[in-house]
């Protein structure tokens, strides 16, 4: 039977791997750049050790090809690093090699995901007195070098869970005591078996670039650089961002909700209403903080800055009623209100407009327009009108009094650009906002901030905007982009990093956004993504609690219902 690989046609013979036809057409490539990592069939992604074609009923003469291959029409493209799909198969890869690494060498070591910093990601380890970070590199350096196998096998539910049990690693019996089906898909090597919810590479040599950095408690595992993955990224100094991940998990103790087993047990008993009132009152307590901070300072602006879903617009609002507390007469302004006519924006290489850049904004404007308000000076503002993608002028007029302060939201708040020229730099605070959600699976396999975001965005687009998932996904991998270029290299600029997380939150997402990933059908572009974000959701318990969250909870921001938009 033949079949079409990265537009090559090449007959495949029973029992063959996407990995030999690969090779057999000379496309396996030399570095990261070009070397496939795994493949894309009929909108799903599969391991290059999979096999198209097989015989049917054990007889040779009689081939047949597997469901995707001949849903696809023999249709293969091939992933590498720089395809978002390729590089999560790679990180899986890394976290199959670490874990057996720290397995192989401290047997009773407990080592945890516990949060990215830029392209690279924290593990602590506890329970090794002696270890050492030059040693695992070696370890992991010889486990790549034996390019070890990976092979995914099914075992029955009970077994997986006696055998994690035995091991101690109870975060994961507990976990698969939730999950539904009655078996469970596994890598191995030797004694060692773990899952982190994908594809992988098709063995361990694939990890040519790599990095391990010591770090307190642990160590920083270093992937390789998004626009060059034939080098490692460079580890940024974010003592800031890495402080609120620490804060976040002194709130999963004090809440007694640290992975997705917690989360479940507390909405099954109920108690999920109580954590609802706490993770609320601690987010009040800290919006009270920020206001402090800000009248201590003197400071008359707030630049408000974050990605996508993240809860901006409620966080001025919460702040906004924190200030008014102090006596404050908050200004909500907004950054979107200085975009330049859509007609005058030049489209990018792909000739779409890229509305995450910078130059959307009239920055000289807004930098005139913040140094004159803060000089005392009346400013007239402008309006966008998204309708005719057009700036106008309403008669808007602004006028600093000695007790105002103005906050400004916008995914560029904290860009330098947008610093207005001659100000007091105390004058001016920066928060930034982003959900940081320190929940796990289970110790090995973390809910990526952006997974928590992504969902926000489905919800609110579909309840707000009547956007399907297929057209909130189709942008993600946009907004992504964007967000990495001109927000993330900017928030350890911020005065506050502001976790706009909530552990319940999934739990009551799960209610909102399942019926509509349910009915995302095979033939759709993004149906992989979709299976993706089924894979974890599949763990958690349904929470039908809306009742309990306040109306101006950043939930609401999403699910409805807030106060702040009525």
């Amino acid at each position: 039977m033949y079949l079409t690989i990265d537009g090559r046609e090449i007959q495949a013979q029973p029992g063959q791997s996407l990995l030999e036809l690969v090779k057999g057409l000379g496309l396996e490539g030399s570095d990261l750049t070009d070397r496939p990592i795994a493949a894309k069939i009929a909108g799903e992604v599969f391991t290059l050790n999979y096999i198209p074609v097989r015989t049917k009923d054990g007889t040779a003469d009689r081939p047949s090809m597997r469901r995707a291959m001949a849903a696809s029409g023999g249709q293969v493209r091939l992933l590498r690093y720089l395809d978002p799909a390729g590089k999560e198969c790679y990180i899986r890869t890394a976290q199959f090699v670490i874990f057996l690494a720290l397995r192989q060498l401290w047997p009773q070591a407990v080592g945890k995901m516990d949060c990215t910093l830029g392209a690279s990601v924290y593990v602590s380890v506890t329970g090794a007195d002696d270890f050492s970070a030059s040693a695992l590199k070696r370890r992991v350096a010889e486990l790549v070098q034996q390019d070890i196998p990976l092979i995914r096998r099914r075992v029955p539910l009970q077994q997986a869970i006696d055998r994690f049990v035995r091991d101690g690693q109870m975060d994961k019996a507990r976990l698969l005591a939730w999950r539904d089906a009655d078996y469970f898909d596994e890598y191995g090597f030797e004694d060692f078996a773990d899952y982190y919810y994908g594809e992988m590479t098709p063995s361990t040599g694939y990890m040519t670039v790599w990095d391990i950095l010591p770090a307190d408690g642990g160590f920083v595992f270093v992937y390789p650089d998004d626009q060059d993955p034939r080098v490692c990224a460079k580890v940024p100094s974010m003592p800031n961002f890495f402080s609120v991940f620490a804060e976040g998990e002194r709130w999963c103790r004090l809440m007694e909700c640290e992975t997705v087993a917690d989360l479940n047990e507390l909405t099954v008993t109920g108690r999920i209403r109580e954590l609802i009132r706490v993770n609320e009152a601690l987010h009040e307590k800290r919006y009270s903080q920020v206001a402090d901070m800000v009248c201590q300072r003197g400071a008359k602006a707030v630049m408000l800055a974050g990605p996508s879903s993240s809860g901006k617009t409620t966080s001025a609002n919460r702040l906004a009623t924190q200030l008014r507390v102090h006596g404050k007469k908050p200004i909500l302004m907004s950054l979107d209100d200085y975009y330049i006519d859509r007609d005058k924006i030049a489209p990018g290489p792909d000739g779409k407009l890229d509305l995450e850049h910078i130059n959307t904004i009239d920055t000289e404007l807004f930098r005139r327009d913040m140094g004159k308000l803060l000089a005392g000076e009346e400013v007239s503002l402008p309006s966008f009108n998204f309708l005719t993608g057009k700036r106008e002028w309403r008669g808007h007029k602004l006028l600093l009094h000695s007790d105002s302060v103005i906050i400004v939201e916008g995914l560029h708040g904290l860009n330098p650009m947008m610093q207005p020229d001659h100000v007091e730099p105390s004058l001016i605070f920066r928060l930034y906002v982003s959900p940081l959600l320190p929940l796990n699976l289970d110790n090995h396999n973390r809910i990526p901030t952006s997974y928590l975001r992504l969902l926000r965005r489905i919800v609110r687009d579909y309840e707000t905007r009547g956007s399907s998932v297929q057209k909130t996904l189709s942008m993600w991998e946009s907004v992504q982009r964007g967000e990495k270029r001109w927000i993330f290299p900017y928030q350890e600029n911020a005065d506050v990093i502001f976790n706009s997380s909530t552990l319940y939150e999934l739990a009551v997402l799960k209610k909102h956004i399942f019926p509509l990933l349910t009915a995302v059908q095979p033939e759709d572009s993004c149906y992989d993504e979709v299976r993706n974000i089924v894979k974890i959701l599949n763990y958690i318990e349904e929470a039908d609690v809306d009742d309990e969250i306040p109306p101006t909870s950043l939930v609401r921001e999403f699910i409805g219902g807030n106060s702040f938009y009525r």
